[in-house]
């Protein structure tokens, strides 16, 4: 009996009795979710230079994250009506479009629109994919399915953005969008043999328009407000985004079509907590990754080949931390949680301290402790929560990490924006803008994460079930 444990929730365990195929086929929608939110960063240039619309280079990760969000939020709810084999066919497909429009764009229109399309798909990908961890997996092996996530996402961190360049440098951008439609059409074509098993769940009460209408509006105003000319129109619309967000929270507890599960706005439940970290968390971890590397080309003279090196310390540690812990078990799990929220507040002080002209290690320390607080704390987060779900709010509870997640990454890009752009980064890069910006963009942040990480101290600890 003592040695059958370690055996159950082995790595060995998971990929048996035809699990193997169903994870990679899950781990594949992972990948086409964040690495086609990624894409775009090296393309855009190339993108412009032969369909103009340079004024327009956010909306083509803005209409992305909307259309991914909107999706995600949607997905549990989707794939209670058509049933999740059906459902992820079809997301499969809708990204294929999305993909084909924006690989045959005659103009920046076409082009924007075929992004925010593949944001519906890979949003519904991603959320459903979530959908069939919960439903098709035992508990015991949530905590190594979710590191697996975490490691493709971190993977994807470094690789979306160079798959893109060596594209563009070895033929044309648009070719970026057929090979992703020719991975969307084999993960269409797969599911529905895949995921056999996933039982329909009887049509489910309907979809939850008034909640999600909000939510687009919400959304939108923090997708577009470090885009816009003029500091207290961005600020307010970062505020009225904010606002928003919350009000679908509230409205959401009080329609009897649900959009979240039962109690997520209440911070007392495990799925309040659990969300309100994700978000807080996530968050306040995003003008690393996009301040990182302009800042350290104009500071330290880095090339910007050198500069993504130094940002992916983030990625792999993230990585390496996620798989050293996938199998704690037992008070390690809510431990892990704890130490990575201390980690992520660290980060910030070393990284406002060091990253303009602190020894350069220590910048790699920074980046490398905000990867290894989520790489510690994530899955474990994430298999707390799906375990406090009813069987009645399993798909729609499973579905919203992906979509809280890209939300607190849509909310973190646009405070991290406004900070810098208070400090000037806005008129341009120059030594003095980018310095301020280093300090700034994260001290903007340590209250969302000290935040955050009281609502995870919470979910180890005194939150309720339900």
């Amino acid at each position: 009996m003592t040695g059958s444990a370690p055996r159950d929730n082995s790595w060995g365990d998971l990929l048996a009795d035809g699990r193997a195929p169903r994870f990679a086929l899950i781990m594949l929608g992972v990948w086409l979710n964040a690495a086609d939110s990624l894409v775009t960063s090296t393309i855009m240039p190339s993108v412009g230079a032969q369909l103009g619309g340079y004024a327009y280079f956010s909306w083509a990760t803005a209409g992305f994250l909307v259309g991914a969000i909107l999706a995600g939020a949607s997905s549990g709810r989707i794939s209670e009506i058509f049933g999740l084999r059906a459902a992820t066919a079809m997301a499969g497909m809708i990204m294929t479009l999305g993909c084909f429009m924006s690989a045959l764009a005659p103009d920046v229109g076409l082009f924007l629109t075929g992004r925010v399309i593949q944001g519906l798909g890979s949003g519904w990908i991603s959320g459903f994919s979530m959908v069939a961890i919960a439903l098709l997996f035992p508990e015991r092996h949530l905590a190594r399915v979710f590191a697996a996530v975490t490691f493709v996402w971190g993977i994807a961190t470094v690789l979306g953005p160079l798959f893109g360049g060596l594209v563009v440098q070895t033929g044309n951008w648009r070719d970026v969008f057929w090979l992703f439609a020719a991975q969307t059409f084999v993960f269409s074509a797969a599911a529905p043999a895949l995921l056999r098993g996933a039982a329909r769940a009887g049509g489910g009460p309907g979809v939850p328009w008034i909640q999600l209408s909000v939510l687009g509006l919400g959304v939108a105003a923090i997708a577009v407000a470090d885009s816009v000319s003029g500091r207290a129109l961005s600020i307010g619309l970062v505020v009225a985004g904010l606002a928003v967000l919350a009000l679908v929270v509230w409205i959401d507890g009080r329609l009897r079509v649900r959009l979240l599960p039962h109690r997520a706005g209440d911070l007392r439940t495990v799925c309040g907590a659990g969300y309100f970290a994700m978000f807080a968390m996530t968050a306040a971890t995003m003008g690393f990754a996009i301040y990182g590397p302009p800042i350290l080309q104009q500071l330290r003279g880095f090339s910007p080949l050198w500069a993504g090196y130094a940002i992916g310390s983030e990625s792999a540690a993230w990585t390496l931390a996620a798989m050293l812990v996938a199998g704690a078990t037992g008070l390690w799990d809510g431990r892990w949680i704890r130490v990575g929220v201390v980690f992520l507040i660290v980060s910030l002080v070393v990284l406002a301290a060091t990253l303009a002209d602190g020894p350069f290690l220590w910048v790699l320390a920074g980046g490398a402790l905000m990867g290894a607080a989520f790489g510690l704390s994530w899955s474990f987060m994430s298999r707390r929560l799906m375990m406090a779900l009813s069987d009645e709010d399993k798909a729609i509870g499973s579905s919203a990490i992906t979509a809280v997640r890209q939300t607190g990454a849509a909310a973190g890009a646009a405070i991290s924006g406004v900070a810098a752009n208070l400090g000037g980064f806005s008129e341009g890069l120059t030594a003095a803008s980018a310095r301020s910006a280093s300090v700034w963009v994260f001290v903007s942040v340590i209250p969302l994460a000290l935040v955050g990480g009281w609502a995870a101290f919470r979910l180890t600890g005194s939150a309720e079930r339900a």
